[in-house]
């Protein structure tokens, strides 16, 4: 069922980033089971496909968004999750 939530992001190179405070939060496994999803920033709504960024794979991207959300909302720490937008829409 849809779901809408209010929630802080932040935003780079066209790429959006929000981060959960607990990685059990239902919102991120709701994601991490269907990771298509949409997105609305103020009036505009496009289609999305979630990832949750892991230090393995993601170290450099983790870090930046982490240190965008603390200069940005003074927290940056927690589960992160990547919103791509998708070509298709």
């Amino acid at each position: 069922m849809p779901r809408e939530i209010e929630i802080w992001f932040t935003e780079r190179d066209g790429i959006f980033y929000i981060i959960a405070e607990y990685d059990t939060s239902h919102w991120v496994q709701n994601l991490r089971a269907n990771p298509e999803v949409k997105v609305r920033v103020a009036e505009k709504t496009f289609d999305v496909r979630a990832r949750v960024l892991t230090p393995e794979t993601d170290a450099k991207v983790l870090a930046e968004i982490r240190e965008f959300s603390s200069r940005k909302y003074g927290w940056g720490e927690g589960t992160v999750v990547e919103l791509r937008p998708r070509s298709d829409s």
